[in-house]
């Protein structure tokens, strides 16, 4: 994810908890079985609200676990509670502003509630937030995963005439292991196995708030895997800031899917947002062949236009991201492919947008993410004095929306008649199940069943922009459909 804001997509998730089998503090080859006498006996409630990307989310499954650990019960976001825990993003002034506004509306109805913030804003803006009426303690992302430990116990809980701030400006650059793995809510499990960027994109606030690249241990990684295989997961989604940098010991990013791919339980590896700098052709070859790992990608391309790019510090041209794409698609013909594209940026004139419209249209892009600048205070974009008016940043999201759901039922058509195996998920929408297939598009079926985590085959047979529709098959997916698809 280095340079691009695919962590700013407003997405905003509660995580409700349950046991794990681990224990924090220990290498995973010692760490017992879960004991439900670390909790005391008398609870109180904590609510759990992340802002922003997978990452975060990955982060906030921890931070529950921690909580629970401490003696709190969870309850979803919304609810009264006595404690709240807030997990911000930073990418976008929108995604600071949603931030503010869950603290005010937590203390509406829970005016008593003790308020920790963490995450992204909390690193880059803690001066600010500390003026917010109502914050009782703001912990930056040097500490995040320790925030449970700032927190009074249950019963010594109350408000704060300020808030308590525990800060620094820098962040360790060392290889790390998590202190306890968590309970996802959800039945495709976010796996952290990475964090930081050493890009720094123009626009980009990411380095500022995450620091400098650091890999996860990848035994660490292992254990957590295998635990949420053991519990049932079938699922995973590697996330990070910069995922294809990855690199323990000197084992990189393909050498860690290969070890994850003999985990058994585990039917699907899935990997996040990847820059289109680090996808080498050994990740290819390996998606090309794997039967676990997904053929999607999720690669930032942000503009069409050369001097845009430049302008960005982005590290690659229009012509080599072509070239990226279409040999992506050569060794996987059924691959599922989304990017990022940024609306706006200083200098970005009509000609250069007219170039990323015309990109958008040409390449076989499933999806697109739209994003309108958002200048951070403190990157070089900031200083740029070429602004673009926001009734012109409006028009130009409007028209790529409009490409961008052509796209989307483009890509569902194309997989009429075709058989994949798709894995459902908790939600039931408008009478439907939906899951993903393999190549991260969105299926949904009538059934009366509870199909909930389960991989099932389905022959789609008809397309919406929302998602392909299909029935439940009695035969499996051909093995060659499975991987491709």
């Amino acid at each position: 994810m280095a340079g691009h804001p695919t962590m700013a997509a407003s997405s905003v998730q509660n995580f409700t908890l349950r046991p794990t089998c681990l224990e924090p503090s220990l290498p995973p080859e010692e760490r017992p079985p879960y004991n439900a006498t670390l909790m005391t006996a008398t609870k109180r409630r904590a609510s759990l609200h992340t802002v922003g990307c997978r990452l975060n989310h990955a982060e906030s499954a921890v931070l529950g676990e921690g909580l629970r650990r401490k003696g709190f019960e969870l309850v979803e976001f919304g609810q009264p509670t006595d404690l709240l825990v807030l997990n911000t993003c930073a990418v976008t002034e929108d995604a600071e502003r949603t931030s503010r506004y869950l603290i005010r509306k937590t203390l509406k109805h829970s005016p008593h509630a003790f308020i920790a913030v963490t995450g992204c804003y909390a690193q880059t803006g803690f001066v600010r937030l500390s003026r917010e009426a109502g914050i009782d303690l703001i912990v930056g992302n040097q500490f995040k995963l320790d925030l449970p430990a700032y927190v009074p116990p249950a019963h010594e809980l109350e408000k704060r005439s300020s808030p308590h701030v525990v800060h620094t400006k820098t962040i360790l650059r060392d290889d790390f292991a998590l202190p306890y793995f968590g309970e996802p809510d959800g039945t495709r499990a976010p796996v952290k196995i990475q964090d930081g960027c050493n890009a720094m994109c123009s626009f980009c606030i990411i380095p500022f708030s995450r620091g400098h690249e650091r890999s996860r241990q990848l035994e660490d990684i292992e254990a957590e895997v295998a635990s949420l295989a053991e519990r049932g997961y079938q699922e995973i989604v590697l996330s990070g800031v910069n995922i294809g940098r990855y690199c323990h010991k000197g084992r990189d990013l393909c050498a860690l899917l290969r070890r994850l791919e003999h985990i058994d339980g585990i039917a699907r590896i899935r990997i996040s947002s990847i820059e289109p700098t680090t996808v080498s052709e050994g990740l290819l070859d390996l998606m090309a062949h794997s039967s676990k790992l997904c053929p999607s990608l999720h690669i930032p391309l942000q503009s069409g236009d050369d001097e845009v790019l430049r302008a960005m510090n982005r590290r690659y041209t229009v012509k080599t991201y072509v070239e990226l794409i279409e040999r992506a698609m050569a060794q996987i013909p059924h691959l599922g492919l989304g990017t990022d594209l940024m609306v706006g940026f200083p200098g970005e004139t009509e000609s250069a947008f007219r170039n990323t419209v015309s990109i958008a249209k040409d390449l076989p892009f499933a999806y697109f993410h739209i994003f309108p600048y958002s200048s951070r205070a403190g990157t070089a974009a900031a200083r740029l004095k070429q602004t673009v008016r926001s009734s012109v940043i409006n028009r130009r999201v409007k028209i790529l929306q409009e490409i961008g759901r052509a796209k989307q039922l483009a890509f569902h058509h194309q997989q009429i008649g075709t058989t994949v195996p798709v894995l459902f998920e908790t939600s039931i929408e408008d009478g439907l199940c939906q899951g993903r297939a393999p190549n991260f598009s969105r299926v949904a079926v009538a059934s009366a069943d509870n199909l909930c985590n389960q991989i099932r085959p389905v022959t789609i047979t008809a397309a919406t922009e929302r998602w392909g529709i299909g029935r439940l098959a009695v035969q499996q997916p051909d093995l060659n459909l499975v991987r491709l698809q």
